[in-house]
């Protein structure tokens, strides 16, 4: 059988360091299918809401993190919200962009991605929400978080993301690692050096997760030796929360002068979740009910 998309949480060296590793080829084939995706926006998309679902699981309880990933390539943009529950969902804003190969015939995801900047929002369930931004580096979604976690969370991070797209546009394989210091391994030269050596060595993570293998058989293999303990694992998949009731309430929130001008149309009102690209339409009567509500209110 198959192996399930799953991520699982470990502990290396001890204290020195803990680890992230998640296979996600099944959440970004869904992501594709919601959204009709060409290789390189499927890429940059599924590199996104992998490094996302790895920060949901920073996360406790109700908690939840938004990335976006605000380029001047021709993606127009990454959208991705994971929860600390491995559930994620996301969106690109041009899926069906296209670039020729790299020379070394790779997809051109940092050109698409383009510069800009890289924010990470945290829902704590507080008054006001976390954010940090930084300059985007080169594009390529791995690479500019481990500028991120470096600069805005000061925590050196080795961070590797791949996806690996099909010739017909389904994707063969993804998935993602994110090995981070700890307080007692960051002053320990030897541990340090051995990351480094190993991150160096490190094979894409496409790569990695075309055979049928378990993040966990993941972890243990690059970074068994240096002494591993596995602290959780869990199932993930890309889940979108929209509802009807969702859109009716963001079509009351648009007011009644917007409202009016939706009902002068003459036409159901039909709306797209950014997210799964499932549609919801509203007969012109619930429109105009939705009206008279609101005028009441």
């Amino acid at each position: 059988m198959r192996s399930q998309d799953r991520l699982v949480r470990g502990i290396i060296g001890g204290d020195k360091a803990r680890a992230f590793v998640l296979r996600t080829t099944d959440v970004v084939n869904e992501a594709q299918a919601c959204h009709h995706t060409y290789p390189v926006a499927t890429a940059a998309l599924g590199r996104t809401l992998t490094i996302a679902l790895v920060l949901g699981a920073m996360l406790k309880g109700d908690e939840s993190v938004t990335v976006q990933v605000r380029g001047s390539g021709i993606l127009n943009g990454i959208v991705a919200v994971a929860d600390s529950k491995g559930h994620v969902r996301g969106y690109v804003g041009n899926p069906q962009a296209h670039l020729p190969l790299t020379a070394n015939n790779k997809l051109a995801v940092g050109e698409a991605v383009g510069r800009g900047l890289l924010f990470v929002m945290r829902d704590l369930g507080l008054k006001e929400k976390y954010q940090g931004s930084v300059p985007i580096q080169t594009g390529e979604i791995g690479d500019d978080f481990a500028y991120y976690f470096a600069l805005s969370e000061q925590t050196p991070s080795v961070v590797s993301l791949g996806v690996l797209v099909n010739p017909d546009n389904s994707v063969r394989s993804a998935g993602g690692l994110v090995v981070q210091l700890l307080p007692g391994g960051e002053s320990d030269d030897a541990f340090v050096a051995e990351l480094e050596r190993i991150a160096a060595d490190l094979p894409p993570m496409s790569q990695v997760f075309v055979d049928d293998v378990q993040p966990g058989q993941v972890l243990q293999k690059f970074f068994g030796h240096l002494g591993v303990k596995l602290i959780s694992e869990v199932p993930v998949s890309y889940s979108c929360d929209c509802s009807r009731e969702r859109f009716q309430r963001g079509l009351v929130a648009l007011g009644t002068a917007e409202l009016e001008d939706l009902i002068a149309e003459g036409e159901p009102v039909e709306t797209v979740c950014r997210f799964c690209s499932k549609r919801y339409l509203f007969p012109l009567a619930e429109v105009k009910d939705l009206l008279a509500e609101l005028r009441r209110s």
